[in-house]
């Protein structure tokens, strides 16, 4: 059999190959980064710059079938392998690049360079995620190659901990919304009886996001209860193998070169505050990293973002939540807010279609009749392996919860 590592690789070569191209990138001590980047589309209109989060996830061979499913809409998708990661993440020789190569303002600067390589004058930016938070440094030091911006389930700094911790706290410990009122008592009582804090908080995110309030109480009460044993666990377990994971799944999930990124200027590096539902009790897990002081004021710097920006925010994300992206749009000089109702974190990686036809709407000048049409974006169908958790979900906790005895549940 041949090597699985190596053939992913050629893969990713010869997509580069066929779509892109690699952009020499100066590195200390008179290295050089050949930095891997790729474009899909009919190249007559503005293009789409797509950076995708993590950090660490890369953009070559995760998002081959966005990008042909945006260049079949008539978008015209360019992205760029993160430095340090996947085809990006060694120098000319070979060799790994370093955790002092991989910083935010070098990957913003090779966004522009980039553009620079494919003749892109100006592109509408669409950052996800983390990429969100890449997309403001690259708009700070680069604020001329931008046409329009779309900000998917953005990040801000290492204030946003403070705002994570208090709205996922307000759903499930206080009950302050009625459509969680329920599992916030179930969360209370599994919290008095002792539950795993970690596994609980997990659970409750997870399960949340991806299938909603009603699959998460029927779990929460058969925990309750003794059952659900199998889906428990396995819920509970999704996120840690991502943290744990030193160096992740190569070119797809690298994190090990960018992590002192969202440790030091995400506030992923802060201590949990011994109090139930913390999210930061999971980022205690990953393996230390060099923490970073933030090379801007990203909150003072949104208001001279003269540009349209379209602020797309779920309304079941709980790691960036609508709060933080409510802060956000009324920052920006020029942005509406496009909540998508039953949806999680980043329409660019679990609502395709919701993100494309935003990217659409904002690159065809329209960006203010978002809002209105917010409600038909999330209804529209989701597709890819990302959006079929949500299903898998609630039909395993359907199953593991049932009674003895009982009839399947329709």
């Amino acid at each position: 059999m041949g090597d699985p590592a190596a053939a992913w690789t050629a893969m990713g070569r010869a997509e580069v190959q066929r779509s892109g191209g690699w952009v020499p990138r100066p590195l200390s001590g008179g290295r050089e980064l050949p930095l891997a980047w790729v474009r899909d589309g009919p190249g007559e209109r503005t293009p789409v710059l797509a950076v995708p989060g993590g950090p660490g996830l890369a953009s070559v061979l995760p998002y081959r079938g966005l990008r042909r499913a945006a260049a079949r809409r008539g978008l015209d998708v360019i992205m760029v392998e993160h430095r340090g990661v996947g085809l990006s993440r060694h120098d000319s020789t070979g060799a790994d690049l370093t955790v002092d190569d991989v910083t935010s303002t070098s990957a913003a600067d090779d966004l522009a360079a980039v553009l620079d390589a494919a003749g892109v004058p100006r592109a509408i930016v669409y950052g996800t995620s983390y990429g969100s938070y890449l997309a403001q440094v690259f708009a700070v030091r680069h604020p001329d190659r931008i046409a329009a911006m779309v900000l998917d389930s953005p990040g801000l700094d290492a204030g946003d901990v403070a705002d994570v911790r208090a709205h996922l706290r307000a759903l499930f410990w206080d009950g302050h919304h009625p459509a969680t009122a329920r599992c916030a008592a179930l969360v209370r009582e599994l919290a008095a009886a002792g539950e795993d804090p970690l596994e609980l908080s997990g659970v409750v995110q997870h399960v949340y996001e991806f299938a909603g309030s009603a699959p998460l109480e029927r779990l929460l009460t058969a925990r309750l209860r003794g059952r659900g044993r199998r889906s428990w666990a396995r819920i509970a377990g999704l996120g840690r193998a991502e943290v744990e994971s030193p160096t992740g799944q190569p070119l797809v999930f690298e994190p090990d070169l960018v992590r002192p990124i969202g440790q030091g200027e995400l506030g992923f590096d802060a201590p949990p505050d011994g109090h139930p539902l913390d999210p930061q009790q999971l980022f205690a897990l990953a393996p230390a990293a060099e923490s970073r002081t933030p090379p801007y004021d990203i909150p003072a710097e949104l208001g001279r973002f003269s540009w349209p920006v379209a602020v797309v925010s779920g309304d079941r994300d709980l790691r960036t939540p609508p709060p933080v992206a409510e802060r956000v749009a009324e920052l920006l000089p020029d942005a509406v807010l496009v909540p998508l109702a039953a949806h999680g974190h980043s329409a660019l990686d679990t609502h395709r279609l919701a993100a494309l036809n935003v990217a659409h709407i904002v690159e065809a000048g329209a960006h203010r009749a978002l809002p209105g049409l917010a409600g038909r974006l999330a209804a529209l169908p989701r597709r890819g392996a990302p959006a079929l958790l949500g299903p898998v979900l609630r039909a395993g906790i359907a199953l593991d919860t049932r009674l003895p005895g009982a009839p399947p549940t329709p």
